[in-house]
């Protein structure tokens, strides 16, 4: 049976979930790499990591090795960290540097990419140095994260965040400074750690902690083209400070955005975090939450900023068993597919239409 032979209903009322046998297997991971991750938009990294001319940090994508760096001419520059010579990296790490070169044969490249001298390299024929520049990535900065895509097929940077932009503009998160980050290794695959983001259906089994602070009967979700919201009014009356509540226009919020695949951006006007899914192999997970502040050296922002991440600390936990709980039972050869909740649950189908919309075409 083709493990890929399914269509997720546009209908929310009738629709049913993705398989389990998508959620398992190097073959969809590695279809994912290529549909998926390669053609949209990846978070890499902060302006502040770019300081100045000359600075740069290495990462990767999907198994892709990069390099990003900022230009003589301050523009912010993405390449394939693959000499085009035999494949050896043109850097390694963080710094900052005049000019790349390449730790295996010593080819030398400018920080726009171009190829500036190849050594020992006489009589080669038929070789053109213009033709062997680092091949470049799509790079685009919002607010003050800096996003990657290595397929010129992904869907416009601005339509991911279209609408998104304009909710957080009053919160200025560009200004905000970065505070802590807590990488979560996880035993389910990453789309199981998606699907849960994607609810609060599981909240008042998973989260007794944050049901206290939540108005649940008006927490809701928004879809939209390739993100989502999670709206979840905060009780006034909440206990204590751990969470991220604030006064707004009358009433308390918290917001939780989904940008496909994989971006998690939780916001209020005094703190942010982001939680990247980072898929290690079919069952495996890597989540990275980073936290931001405004005004973070003050003494009230650093007290605020502990007990945010303490608490975010407990939820991470409590969703880290339940996730790989979720991957034993996919497993199951009781279980194939299940529905989706319509009060709770859009947020979940939104996100399978769109992983159909992108594994399944043809190319």
């Amino acid at each position: 049976m083709n493990p890929l032979d399914f269509t997720i209903d546009e209908n929310l009322a009738t629709a049913k979930t993705l398989p389990a046998s998508v959620y398992f297997g190097e073959e969809i991971l590695a279809l994912e790499k290529q549909r998926i991750f390669n053609r949209t938009w990846q978070l890499v990294g902060r302006l502040e990591q770019l300081p100045d001319a000359g600075s740069f940090f290495t990462t990767e994508i999907a198994g892709e090795p990069l390099v990003l760096v900022r230009g003589k001419d301050e523009k912010i520059r993405g390449f394939f960290n693959v000499c085009r010579h035999r494949a050896g990296p043109v850097a390694n790490g963080t710094g900052c540097r005049k000019a790349f070169q390449c730790a295996y044969h010593g080819w030398a490249y400018a920080l726009d990419g171009s190829l500036l001298s190849t050594p020992y390299f006489e009589g080669v024929e038929h070789f053109n140095k213009t033709e062997y520049g680092l091949v470049p990535v799509g790079v685009e900065v919002w607010e003050q994260f800096i996003f990657v895509s290595l397929d010129e097929t992904s869907p416009p940077f601005g339509e991911f965040f279209a609408d998104l932009s304009e909710r957080i503009r009053p919160f200025n998160i560009a200004n905000m400074q970065f505070v802590e980050r807590r990488d979560y290794l996880i035993d389910c695959n990453w789309k199981v750690y998606v699907d849960n983001y994607l609810e609060g259906y599981h909240l008042p089994m998973v989260h007794p902690g944050l049901m206290q602070e939540l108005d649940f009967a008006n927490y809701h979700t928004r879809t939209f083209r390739y993100h989502s919201l999670q709206d979840a009014p905060i009780r006034k009356t909440s206990a204590d400070d751990r969470t991220r509540r604030y006064e707004s226009d009358g009433k308390t919020d918290a917001l939780y955005f989904w940008v496909f695949p994989n971006l998690m951006v939780n916001l209020n006007p005094e703190t942010l975090s982001t939680n990247l899914i980072i898929p290690l192999s079919p069952e495996k997970t890597l989540t990275i939450f980073e936290w931001f502040a405004h005004d973070s050296h003050s003494l009230e922002s650093q007290q605020r900023m502990l007990g945010t991440v303490h608490f975010s600390d407990e939820i991470q936990q409590e969703d880290i068993e339940i996730c790989e709980a979720v991957q034993r039972g996919l497993r199951s050869i009781s279980y194939t597919q299940g529905r989706f909740s319509k009060r709770f649950e859009n947020g979940v189908h939104h996100f399978h239409r769109l992983w159909q919309e992108f594994c399944l075409r043809n190319g």
